[in-house]
């Protein structure tokens, strides 16, 4: 995949065609299915693991943890398994609708203890829907996947020893492993089972201005997620629309006057609830000359931060949407810096107030 002209397509107006068949919800994986079993004491639990981070929650697999655009989740997860871990060594797919995994072969020599979650795509899910403007999509959906497991192994208290976003092969596109242990406890910050097995992106309209603690919070997570890689404001309405971005301090600072949300709706493919979010958080970078490797790595970067702040902003009582989405959307530009700088990569939505319709 070409991602620079991938990029720079989706970046422009030009609107996606009709819908083509999505395929299979789920990779039709060979070889046998196994059950996952229960962990013993030492065991890295790959059943909690993986049903807090990947698990459909019914049949039709529309309400997996991670987000993803359109609903059509493109993410593939292959284990490969060490010792310490319920099921014996070996390469197997995981199925996120059955909860079950198929065994694929055996371990590659050398496999340390514990298990690696290899996350690839079944690219035609999204392109059915999404078409040219998919592969952005589809990288940050991945990330939004690495985070769900980052997440689900710091709430049990095993998190991962390798996080792994800088490799150039299209398959696995991000790898984290994970290692047994023997004293396993979560992580004092970490989001509890609970807060990961409730955790839904609301429908709009979502509406009221977040309080100044929670959108720090919110700020500061997204940030400690995508060290480097992006910058992060906020987009907030009444008492005082701004650009809003966190000081050296820790406290909010104005980057722009005004009223933006408008403006974000519009490069949001459209998306009009956009403007009347109660504030949008912004991560934005990845220039135009930017190369392959740090589109993916700008992207699956960004998938994760928005879902650790996502997170974040459930905890703080706020309601969110990811943004994914985005035309035209030079943000640099529009405050006044030179073009092709500062693109929006990906957002969230947040309000105190969402729809009483459900979540999805």
């Amino acid at each position: 995949m070409d991602l620079v002209t991938a990029l720079a397509r989706a970046r422009t107006p030009e609107k996606p065609g009709p819908d083509t068949p999505a395929g299979s919800a789920v990779r039709p994986w060979p070889g046998p299915v196994f059950p996952l079993p229960e962990a013993r004491p030492g065991e890295l639990d790959l059943g909690r693991l993986l049903r807090l981070s990947l698990a459909a929650s019914n049949g039709a697999g529309r309400l997996r943890p991670a987000p993803s655009a359109g609903a059509l989740h493109p993410v593939d997860a292959r284990l490969v398994v060490g010792t310490g871990c319920p099921l014996p060594p070996g390469r197997y797919g995981y199925d996120p609708l059955g909860h079950r995994v198929h065994r694929l072969g055996p371990a590659p020599d050398g496999t340390p203890p514990g298990a690696t979650v290899e996350l690839s795509v079944t690219a035609q899910r999204t392109l059915s829907h999404y078409g040219h403007r998919a592969w952005p999509l589809i990288l940050l959906d991945t990330g939004h996947a690495a985070a769900a497991l980052w997440l689900a192994a710091r709430s049990l208290g095993v998190p991962p020893t390798a996080l792994d976003f800088d490799g150039l092969a299209e398959d696995p596109l991000a790898a984290l492993h994970f290692a047994p242990s023997e004293t396993a406890h979560r992580v004092a910050d970490a989001p509890t089972p609970h807060d990961l097995s409730t955790r839904r992106s609301a429908r709009p309209p979502l509406r009221g201005t977040p309080p100044q603690e929670a959108l720090r919070a919110v700020l500061a997570a997204a940030a400690e997620a995508s060290p480097g890689e992006l910058a992060w404001c906020a987009a907030v309405g009444e008492p005082q629309p701004a650009l809003v971005e966190s000081a050296p301090d820790g406290t909010l600072r104005r980057l722009a006057a005004g009223e933006a949300r408008p403006t974000l709706a519009a490069w949001a493919a459209g998306q009009a609830w956009i403007a009347d979010a109660g504030a949008v958080l912004l991560g934005y970078g990845c220039p135009t000359e930017a190369e392959a490797p740090q589109i993916r790595r700008v992207h699956l970067r960004a998938g994760f931060a928005v879902h650790v702040a996502h997170v974040t902003a459930g905890r703080h009582g706020l309601a969110g949407r990811p943004v994914g989405a985005w035309q035209q959307a030079d943000l640099g530009a529009a405050l006044g810096a030179a073009p092709g700088r500062d693109w929006i990569v990906h957002g969230l939505a947040l309000g105190t107030t969402h729809s009483e319709k459900g979540t999805s």
